[in-house]
């Protein structure tokens, strides 16, 4: 299903993910003043070809390459004349097909290789200046994108939930403690999260996951000072085990949220 609504003059192309018949996630692609935000895994390009062929834009800026936000990148390519771009550190994952594990293969589809251009501190759509705010600790490579005169922020998946329960094997809670500080430095009012959608009170639902992840962080160096291990405090924070944990292997884990915590305090101690 494809669900096309406007908010904030922001066309906003929702796409519920299946596996096995089964929803198993919610990702968004964004068109605002001729600017493509994100482009949507391979495994809907189908589901997306309609929206590309009754819309104009003129360049595409992704927010960072996982392939739930770059995969039909290559067919934009491949049939539309615009330039792709991505932070500079995302160039040469882009230029690789699928460099994925086969399970986010099966959910997202297999990406073709494409090549894009570096972003810099700006980008301009027809009418507005993007500020590029380079906020890692989800990806290396991840930005966020801020029209000031607006206030309309686009986190990329900085955000997706108030109170994280799972990340991968290759993020950092403290990384994406400081990128969402980062942004709290800046005037904004709505959000355009790529999973959880239009968010109206951007501003206030970023302080309030920060707020979360100051009292986990709290909570993960308390137990740590008192010898609990990394699987210990994992099981005291973490007693749910979700799905995904298994399906992916391990790569997504509560167990990466206490590690990255402790390695930060450990390196910082």
């Amino acid at each position: 299903m494809v669900d096309v609504f406007e908010r904030e003059n922001v066309t906003c192309v929702k796409l519920d993910i299946e596996v096995a018949g089964r929803k198993a996630n919610t990702v968004f692609v964004f068109l605002v003043d001729g600017m493509l935000i994100d482009t949507g895994p391979k495994s809907v390009e189908a589901r997306l070809i309609p929206f590309y062929d009754n819309h104009s834009f003129d360049l595409v800026t992704l927010t960072h390459s996982h392939e739930d936000h770059s995969g039909t990148a290559p067919w934009i390519q491949q049939n539309r004349d615009v330039p792709i771009y991505i932070h500079p550190k995302g160039i040469d994952i882009c230029a690789e097909p699928y460099p994925y594990p086969l399970y986010r293969q099966l959910i997202w589809g297999k990406r073709e290789a494409f090549t894009t251009l570096p972003l810099g501190d700006t980008i301009q759509s027809r009418n507005k200046e993007w500020e590029v705010i380079y906020t890692p600790g989800h990806a290396d490579d991840h930005v966020s994108l801020l029209n000031e005169e607006s206030g309309v922020l686009f986190p990329g998946d900085l955000f997706v939930h108030p109170e994280t329960k799972v990340i991968t094997n290759l993020e950092s809670i403290p990384v994406i403690m400081d990128s969402i500080r980062t942004l709290l430095t800046y005037d904004f009012d709505s959000m355009f999260c790529c999973h959880a959608g239009y968010i109206q009170n951007g501003k206030q639902a970023f302080k309030e996951k920060l707020e979360y992840l100051e009292h986990l962080s709290s909570d993960v160096i308390e137990l740590h000072k008192q010898g609990r291990t990394v699987d210990e405090i994992n099981e005291t924070l973490f007693p749910k085990k979700f799905p995904i944990i298994q399906i992916s292997g391990g790569e997504w884990d509560s167990l990466h949220i206490v590690s990255s915590i402790v390695a930060d305090t450990d390196k910082t101690n």
